[in-house]
């Protein structure tokens, strides 16, 4: 594999960008970076900043390792990145808008039919529903990664229920704490007022004729891995959090319970699957959602963010496909580019990738969160030839790249301060307007040599920082 990209240093000394930060990092001793994590993760277990993992062994809950050197991006490729995204999901809510409408695209033969119909996150019941605003995914979550000479990428787009966006918030209260004296020498743009943004984001798209808008979060409740998340969100945006059981439908309105009675409900940012949503419509078994509010959604008199259905556009066989839907949709090139991908359905890609699987990447379409994937460079012969046949049994469900030699940071370890793979996740958010928090939710593979960044594979996160010009 090819040296990866360094975010901080180039040719032994510290990048641009960088130098401020470097400098400062070198006075500090081993001891006082030790006993500032050490303070990080005793503030962060008062607070109750967990991740659950399902399935493991360590318990039901765990600390997301929190780094306390930062990932610093200048503001001129930041401008870039921003327009990008901006870029891609304007795309990317025009085609949902379309393969539940029109389906110019797949007139036109731009992307073949059974790509979309077939696929599992595709849903019949949206044909023809005519949503707020024309948006369907309200909050993106955009996977970048940078590789090579430190070109940006796509690696792939979250437009179901994105999560991630409280650490990016925490985090940065986090440093803003420990290290005051970095943001006074950094103009370091904020993130605090993400909240607002989101609110903001979510009363401009209720329901035509709704002025004042109730907006809630929803969540399936405190088991749930994210419900940190949920719970944050909804104490900072000033709404209420709630279950299913908390809202009913009647007289083609939903309603959620309160202490002085129904009150209507026009906005509900929902971190459910589609499939717990309605046991009306959907899964008969959700004890989650409520029932009926599929009918109350189609008839335009509840908005649901991110909408049902929207996951289509998020699989990754829909994914080899978004450079296109820029063209097809915006006629301009795309500004961020994805990462060269196989998909196994296609006779020569899946030769390809099996005679080149000790080489590549290669992930379950429907997959996340890191399961469901081959490292090739990282597995062991009895592995690459298991996945073989899990690929010849399912080709279209699979997909391949090439393992990127994915840019590292600067992390503290526990060896001390070592290189260790990161990506970005930058939160875009989708309503009147396009509008971001500067930055993003910086994830990194703690383990040396590791490519896998997601929490629930033991990655840890890092603050993001977008400097000011």
């Amino acid at each position: 594999m090819p040296t990866p990209f360094d975010e901080m240093h180039a040719v032994g000394e510290a990048r641009e960008h960088y130098r401020v930060f470097d400098r400062w990092l070198s006075d500090q001793s081993p001891d006082t970076l030790a006993h500032k994590r050490a303070e990080a993760d005793l503030i962060f277990r008062r607070v109750g900043i967990t991740f659950a993992v399902y399935g493991s062994d360590a318990g039901t809950e765990r600390l997301i390792p929190f780094d306390i050197i930062p990932r610093i991006i200048p503001g001129n490729e930041w401008k870039m990145l921003q327009a990008g995204l901006v870029q891609r999901v304007r795309a990317l809510n025009m085609f949902i808008h379309d393969i539940y409408h029109e389906q110019r695209i797949v007139q036109a033969g731009v992307m073949p039919a059974e790509q979309v119909f077939r696929n599992a996150q595709y849903r019949p019941e949206m044909q023809g529903v005519d949503v707020a605003s024309d948006i369907y995914a309200h909050i993106a979550g955009v996977d970048i990664v940078r590789a090579g000479a430190g070109e940006y990428y796509v690696l792939e787009d979250n437009l179901r229920v994105p999560s991630g966006v409280s650490y990016m918030l925490e985090n940065r209260k986090m440093m803003m704490r420990l290290f005051p004296e970095l943001f006074a020498r950094h103009r370091i743009a904020p993130v605090a007022h993400y909240p607002d943004l989101l609110l903001d984001n979510l009363r401009s798209v209720a329901p035509l004729g709704v002025d004042n808008p109730t907006v809630v979060v929803m969540t399936p409740g405190m088991y749930n891995s994210a419900y940190f998340e949920h719970a944050f969100l909804a104490q900072q945006m000033g709404v209420e959090l709630v279950e299913g059981k908390d809202l009913f439908v009647a007289d083609n309105t939903v309603y959620m319970r309160t202490t002085r009675g129904p009150k209507r409900v026009d906005v509900i940012y929902r971190r459910i699957d589609d499939d717990f949503l309605d046991p009306l419509a959907f899964r008969a078994d959700s004890t989650l959602g409520v029932p009926g509010l599929l009918s109350v959604y189609r008839a335009g008199r509840v908005t649901l963010a991110n909408a049902i259905g929207t996951g289509v556009a998020d699989d990754k066989s829909i994914y080899p496909y978004v450079p296109d839907m820029v063209r097809f949709y915006l006629s301009e090139e795309p500004i961020l580019n994805n990462v060269p991908t196989w998909q196994c359905r296609r006779r020569e890609d899946l030769d390809y990738t099996l005679a080149n699987l000790a080489d590549l990447v290669v992930k379950e379409t429907h997959g996340a969160g890191g399961y469901g994937m081959l490292v090739g460079p990282a597995s062991t012969r009895e592995e690459i030839e298991a996945f073989r046949q899990r690929i010849l049994a399912k080709p279209e469900g699979y997909i391949a790249q090439p393992t990127l030699a994915l840019s590292t940071c600067p992390t503290f370890v526990e060896a001390g301060i070592a290189p260790r793979h990161i990506d970005l996740r930058p939160f875009v958010l989708s309503g009147k307007t396009v509008t971001m928090a500067p930055g993003g939710l910086t994830r990194v593979a703690l383990k040396e040599g590791s490519l896998v960044v997601n929490s629930s594979q033991g990655g840890g996160t890092k603050d993001t920082w977008i400097l000011e010009e």
